[in-house]
């Protein structure tokens, strides 16, 4: 794993963020920090802990935001976030390759075998409903080779095929699921949600719904219907 701080200003409030599969800390730099720290976590190809998850000692206020494949890697760290103020899991699930409650496993492999190719061509197309959003999304894109990306992949596979079966309920405080997931189906998403007795709210946005929000504060304090 790789952290960077997207700001440290010795604030009180702390966001730890993890990020989904292919993804570093560059589309995310819009986002308002506001009066938070906010630390970004991505690159699975391993989950050796960075010297920057191991110490939060002076934070009055801390927040655990999870993205994608970073729900269930940050779940499997979850004796990090003991005393974390609040947990939210957005369009990820504990079980991110599974019929029932994550990717099918067969949408899973195809991903997998045509990751290169995917990663070249439509696959950060598919996160967005909307041409303007990948437009967007194309003013400060992943910087990470396709090589490190497409291993990353690999790893994470790997990782999910060994789980054993780590708890997961009732560590979410909060689930966010967006109805045009293109990535993930809504509705897998919240039957593991569901399952684990997490409260969710369903936004209208694609699998990337980050530039629906001004700040980091404003998506910890996102409300829409709430299903539980």
């Amino acid at each position: 794993m790789k952290s960077v701080w997207l700001n440290k200003q010795n604030n009180k409030n702390l966001i730890v963020f993890f990020a989904g599969w292919s993804f570093d800390e560059k589309p995310f730099i819009a986002l308002n920090y506001t009066d938070y720290d906010v630390l970004v976590v991505y690159d699975y190809n391993s989950l050796f802990i960075p010297e920057d998850l191991k110490d939060f000692l002076g934070y009055e206020n801390k927040t655990l935001i999870t993205w994608s494949m970073g729900v269930f890697v940050a779940c499997k760290l979850k004796d990090l976030f003991a005393d974390f103020n609040k947990k939210i899991a957005i369009n990820g699930t504990t079980s991110p390759v599974d019929d029932t409650y994550g990717i099918p496993v067969r949408m899973f492999e195809l991903t997998l075998k045509h990751a290169q190719k995917g990663l070249e061509g439509k696959f950060y197309q598919n996160l967005f409903p909307t041409e303007e959003e990948y437009q967007l999304y194309s003013s400060y894109p992943v910087q990470r080779s396709i090589e490190n990306r497409v291993s990353e992949l690999e790893n994470l596979y790997t990782l999910i095929k060994n789980e054993n079966n780590v708890e997961s309920v009732g560590f979410y405080d909060l689930a966010i699921v967006s109805d045009f997931d293109k990535i993930i189906p809504p509705k897998n998403q919240i039957e593991c949600h569901n399952k684990n007795s997490t409260p969710l709210i369903t936004v209208p946005y694609g699998h990337f719904p980050y530039y629906h929000f001004a700040s980091w504060k404003e998506l910890i304090e996102c409300q829409q219907t709430i299903n539980i």
